[in-house]
């Protein structure tokens, strides 16, 4: 049985790729210090309470199972934070990586898997985005990614490690059965607070009705986590059998605008959602959407949860599961990522 660690395992995009790969039959263990006060207690895994870059857990981890893939989803991920704090930034999100990656070298562990993003590309040029468009990031948040990807590239060519690059679009729904999903603190993400709205009977801000789109709002390409574990997975068998690393777009192919998820929320959960408009943010593109075309030829991989009504669906689910956490929550952010 192969093992592999998940930095990040306990978050909510690592989480769930820690799942899919205990469902596949690899030893699973997880490294994340629970920074945000997240619950991790799940038998299918081995759990190290400890910072990425703890040099004695490292040691011990890597000294005690023979690791085979490294899969890194921890990460800072506040764009606006970034903006404010960059440094904080530049020391986890990069200088930790480059120290993280001193033990697969030690330790001969040739596969590492990275959670990208699509905030690499800034603003879009030319849509779908491809994985050959210009990157341009526009916050520190996208510079810490793509120094990490440039990274990844000089050390593949200098040292033979191989490894997949993830350019997540917007991550979104839950896997409810297993109790993951999206409990941020503060939240920032669209569809929970939407949610929020929703069963608390909040107001909810869009910000800006004058994007170049049909309603007005703009529009995400949101993709469900059961189809990011899913890329995982299958990064980790295209880096078994090919020494050759890759960058891939993770998305649908499809936006929904930020009207559109809210008319989704209501009809699902049967709540009425009170919103109002806000001037919309600089910076925020009218339209973001993938060309996931490589992803779906070169990893055979395709999208099969992320209609946007079984998004919502899971999120709504799993958002009534955790609902007293949600009421016990003195505020909850309004800012939102797109």
């Amino acid at each position: 049985m192969k093992t592999i660690l998940v930095t990040g395992g306990a978050g909510y995009i690592g989480s769930a790729v820690a799942l899919e790969f205990s469902k596949n039959n690899f030893n699973v263990i997880v490294l994340d210090d629970l920074l945000y006060d997240q619950k991790f207690n799940f038998s299918w895994t081995k759990f190290y309470k400890a910072d990425f870059a703890d040099t004695q857990i490292l040691k011990q981890i890597f000294n005690s199972h023979k690791i085979d893939a490294v899969v890194h989803c921890a990460a800072f991920i506040e764009v606006g934070k970034s903006v404010k704090d960059p440094k904080i930034f530049y020391e986890n999100n990069v200088i930790k990586t480059i120290k993280l990656l001193d033990f697969l070298f030690e330790h001969d562990v040739k596969k590492f898997i990275f959670s990208s993003s699509c905030a690499v590309y800034g603003i879009p040029e030319n849509l779908p985005l491809r994985e050959d468009h210009i990157k341009k990031p526009i916050s520190p948040y996208g510079n810490t990614k793509l120094i990490v990807e440039m990274v990844l590239s000089d050390y593949a060519n200098a040292y033979g490690l191989n490894s997949v690059c993830l350019r997540y679009f917007n991550a979104a729904g839950a896997i409810p059965e297993e109790n993951i999903g999206e409990l941020h603190e503060p939240e920032t993400h669209l569809i929970p607070l939407i949610l929020d709205a929703a069963y608390n009977q909040k107001t909810f801000n869009v910000f800006g009705n004058d994007y170049k789109t049909p309603d007005g709002s703009c529009i995400r390409d949101y993709l469900h986590i059961k189809d990011i574990a899913d890329a995982h997975l299958k990064s980790y068998e295209y880096l078994n059998v090919n020494n050759l690393s890759e960058n891939f777009n993770l998305g649908t192919g499809r936006g929904y605008s930020v009207l559109q998820v809210i008319d989704a929320v209501k009809k699902i959960t049967g709540q009425e959602v009170k919103f109002q408009i806000q001037p919309k943010r600089s910076g925020d593109p009218d339209i973001l959407i993938a060309d996931a075309s490589k992803a779906n030829n070169i990893l055979n991989w395709d999208p099969r949860y992320s209609d946007l009504k079984n998004i919502v669906q899971d999120a709504a689910d799993f958002y009534l599961k955790n609902n007293l956490f949600f009421l016990r929550r003195k505020s909850i952010s309004n800012k939102f990522i797109y």
